[in-house]
């Protein structure tokens, strides 16, 4: 049983959640401090994020069975490695989609109405490499759901301050995005497949990248200044632009044996390290009595 559970989570890096999740909880959080919360509410947000990230996994994993197979750095994958069979995976994958359009019914009617737009956007993504080098800003625009979900499972209406956060995500993801592929430029351009370094070379990709990073920088200093939040969020994006410096001086267009590390660790840490400073600065920006009581 635990070997069959470490496969499925394989399957869908589970490990890839730290990304989304906490962007969630931070459209969340920012509309609690206006609406307030429930635990139910949490749960259920915890339910669809999982459920559709998942889900988007699952079905990219068949679109991409047939590349993967082809590609020496994923034909480990467990599709290709005929660890587990594409009707199981199939099942998984339309499960956890029904699931998550379950739990956003449960949250309020507009989630609800919203999830079948949401399922596209993050199951679509899956095909854009196949005709567009825009695939990274579609993969952006898919975790880029994570917050404006956030926020409208709370707020059950649209503000602003969320589209602002996806506009911090749109970018970010983008950037880390176009550092992993370079690891396939060259097997892009053999198959076929778009991608910015196999369109326009690995050190322009690197160029665009950091370019996207300062913008993603640029919306989280609007989402600071349009919620009025506490100095402690901006010694949080200090430290985020900090970690930006580094991820980037660590991939060259000559030496791309660390993307791991940028692309996972760095990235990781600055999700969760987003959602902290917004969490803090919403504590620390309430009065002392509304702290106190």
């Amino acid at each position: 049983m635990t070997g069959a559970l470490r496969t499925w989570a394989r399957m869908v890096k589970l490990s890839h959640s730290v990304f989304a999740l906490p962007f969630a909880f931070a459209g969340a959080a920012l509309a609690a401090d206006r609406y307030g919360v429930r635990l139910a509410q949490l749960a259920w947000i915890s339910v669809a994020m999982v459920t559709a990230r998942n889900a988007a996994m699952g079905f990219n994993r068949l679109a991409d069975h047939r590349i993967d197979e082809r590609n020496p750095r994923t034909a480990g994958r467990e599709l290709p490695a005929r660890a587990l069979g594409r009707g199981p995976v199939w099942g998984f994958t339309a499960a956890l989609a029904g699931l998550f359009v379950f739990a956003a019914f449960r949250l309020n009617p507009l989630c609800g109405r919203l999830s079948p737009v949401a399922l596209a956007i993050v199951l679509g993504y899956s095909y854009t490499k196949r005709f567009t080098w825009g695939s990274h800003a579609v993969l952006g625009l898919a975790l880029a759901v994570a917050p404006v979900g956030g926020w409208l499972a709370i707020a059950g209406t649209f503000d602003g301050v969320e589209w602002l956060l996806a506009a911090t995500v749109v970018p970010w993801v983008a950037g880390f995005d176009m550092l992993y592929a370079c690891q396939d430029a060259e097997y892009d351009r053999r198959e076929g497949l778009h991608s910015v370094p196999a369109r326009f070379g690995i050190p322009a990709a690197l160029r665009i990248a950091r370019f996207l990073h300062l913008a993603a920088l640029l919306a989280m200093a609007a989402v600071g200044w349009a919620a009025g939040l506490h100095a402690a969020y901006w010694v949080g994006v200090a430290v985020i632009a900090m970690i930006f410096i580094r991820q980037h001086a660590l991939v060259r267009s000559d030496d791309l044996s660390r993307v791991g590390v940028a692309f996972l660790n760095m990235n990781g840490a600055i999700s969760v390290l987003y959602l902290a400073s917004i969490l803090a600065a919403l504590w620390l920006g309430r009065s002392p009595a509304a702290v106190g009581g």
